[in-house]
């Protein structure tokens, strides 16, 4: 008899909606998905990391979001989020422009992708569909932790 081991790489993907709730529902599949595959190590950074660029997809674009969760061989998660809005912010984008400034200390928002600075150990965006009849394609942003 022979018995199988799961693989060490696995990849997940949600569709998320443009609705409020797209967060949580995102956070929950990252909690349900890295207790599945044993990884608590990283949930609490994952879920915080991922929560924080949904809410801005939310925020940001009209449009629907695309969620992926991907185990690396070396044992690092790669999150991904697609959107439709191509504008690459900070600090996803190329240098001059690859750090966030730190948010006022009064204001209320704009601290989540400092989040992303301090807990992901890399991180990068492309835009899809730069050409002429590729309009409205959108971007992806990426994180990797686990390292």
């Amino acid at each position: 008899m022979r018995t199988v081991s799961p693989p060490n790489t696995w990849t997940y993907a949600l569709r998320l909606p443009h609705d409020p709730r797209a967060a949580r529902v995102a956070r929950m599949t990252v909690r349900s998905v890295l207790d599945s595959h044993g990884r608590p190590e990283i949930l609490d950074a994952v879920e915080l990391l991922t929560s924080e660029m949904v809410t801005n997809a939310y925020r940001h674009t009209n449009g629907p979001a695309s969620l992926r969760l991907t185990a690396l061989a070396d044992g690092r998660l790669r999150v991904g989020l697609w959107d439709s809005h191509p504008r690459i912010p900070s600090p996803f984008g190329p240098p001059p422009h690859d750090r966030v400034p730190l948010a006022p200390a009064d204001g209320e928002g704009g601290r989540g992708l400092c989040l992303v600075q301090e807990y992901a150990d890399c991180w990068g965006g492309w835009p899809l569909g730069d050409g002429l009849l590729d309009r409205g394609a959108g971007k992806l942003l990426w994180f990797e932790v686990g390292r």
